[in-house]
């Protein structure tokens, strides 16, 4: 009689010509009129802005470094950080090679090849930057742009566009205005509109006694700045909830850049770290989008009150590509990472952001949004809760594995590989 060890199942491995997992998946999708082939395809035009300040924990280049400040604050002390423009293009480079598709790379105005003369802020021109259009036409990726109104002696006190002081205000309006002509520069030189995105730390810590006097020179700074015609990038401006050091005060509230963007025909940007934790961020795509031709989409990972974490798969995520993709906007979202996490191997903090967000956005593209829907208008409720629950157990992961396979990536048992051997190699010799 056999033994009880000898009637356990056999470990299955496929005969030779069975079918992939791949093309296992594609059956199963195809049953619910999901096209695989089609998703993987509109996967692959769906570019992510990489945020460049992950890399060095938003130190910059400028010759005369300070420290951050305005409500920014990157935690630990990870050996490795890139330390000069060039170590920074390194390790955007490898990263790049360990993602799907091609991306993009958000800059902040900090990171300009300033040499070692320093560059006043109000001072910087597109020449600044010619290294990094340069560079970005080899890779063939575009670039984002961002004016940089925090760590400076003119931002200490937490106010910068909406200062009291005439001067400094017009020193950071200058700044900004000069950030808009390097973004439509790399636009124009990439053939790629920049998404030029402002954000500003003014607030207060406690309650202030005048909450509309800052708002109004808020208002009037940007019209000031955004009085040039450009061509070559697209204004946005970016709200918060809170930041550090503006607990109780945010001149640039959702609200007060809800408005202005709206009236001023400019871009809003919703960072989903910037929101209180129980606000669900998907759900205002849809209703900004009746009234917005775009939106910008800086994807963190808000943990209680903190944002700026890397981006993980989790079910925020998952419902905020599902609104874009459902409903067909990628054309009209435009996707970037917004992380700082010097805790963790930076490198791997794009890659793993950077591939969590596209596996999000692939599930999205393979749910049966027909079947759905038509469950929803015909009132079956209780078949589109069913249907919900029943493609969560769907072969995503072999779908993923060919976009992975088809764009020459590792996939995901295996990268993590590299980036150790890069650790060893490259990062472990910076002092």
């Amino acid at each position: 009689m056999p033994s009880p060890a000898s009637r356990k199942k056999k470990p299955f491995f496929p005969r030779e010509g069975a079918q992939s997992p791949y093309s296992v998946a594609q059956q199963r999708y195809a049953a619910l009129g999901v096209d695989s082939d089609a998703a993987l395809l509109a996967l692959a035009q769906i570019p992510l802005s990489l945020p460049c300040w992950q890399g060095d924990d938003v130190q910059g280049f400028e010759p005369s470094k300070l420290p951050l400040s305005g409500g920014i604050a990157a935690t630990g002390s990870y050996p490795g950080r890139a330390r000069t423009l060039q170590e920074l293009r390194q390790d955007l480079e490898f990263a790049l090679s360990l993602i799907p598709a091609k991306h993009r790379l958000n800059l902040h105005a900090s990171y300009g090849d300033f040499g070692p003369t320093a560059v006043p802020r109000d001072a910087i021109e597109p020449e600044h930057f010619q290294s990094w259009i340069t560079w970005a036409k080899t890779l063939g990726i575009g670039l984002d742009f961002n004016p940089t109104l925090f760590s400076h002696p003119k931002a200490v006190d937490g106010f910068t566009l909406s200062h009291p002081s005439k001067a400094i205000r017009k020193f950071w309006i200058e700044h900004a205005i000069r950030s808009r002509r390097i973004g439509a520069a790399m636009g124009r030189a990439l053939h790629a509109p920049s998404v030029t995105n402002l954000w500003i730390p003014d607030g207060s810590k406690d309650s202030p006694a005048d909450r509309l006097a800052p708002r109004k020179r808020l208002a009037d700074s940007l019209d000031e700045i955004f009085a040039e015609n450009l061509r070559g990038t697209l204004d946005s401006l970016e709200p918060k909830l809170f930041g550090i050091g503006s607990e109780s005060y945010v001149v640039g509230s959702h609200e007060f850049y809800l408005a202005y963007a709206l009236s001023r025909k400019k871009l809003l940007c919703l960072d989903s770290g910037h929101y209180h934790p129980t606000e669900n961020v998907a759900d205002k795509i849809t209703s900004l989008l009746q009234f917005f031709p775009q939106l910008l989409l800086h994807l963190s990972r808000g943990i209680r009150w903190d944002s700026d974490h890397v981006v993980i798969q989790n079910d925020e995520l998952l419902a905020i590509t599902r609104e874009i993709i459902a409903n067909r906007l990628q054309s009209r979202v435009r996707i970037g990472l917004d992380s700082f996490d010097a805790s963790i191997n930076r490198v791997a903090a794009w890659v793993i952001g950077a591939r969590a967000t596209q596996r999000a956005l692939l599930i999205a593209l393979l749910e049966p949004t027909q079947a759905l829907r038509e469950a929803e208008n015909q009132g079956d409720p209780t078949g589109r809760l069913a249907l919900q629950e029943e493609i969560k157990a769907l072969p995503f992961g072999a779908v993923w594995e060919r976009f992975c396979e088809i764009h020459q990536v590792p996939p995901d048992h295996q990268w993590i590989a590299k980036v150790r051997r890069y650790e060893a190699d490259v990062l472990a010799r910076r002092s």
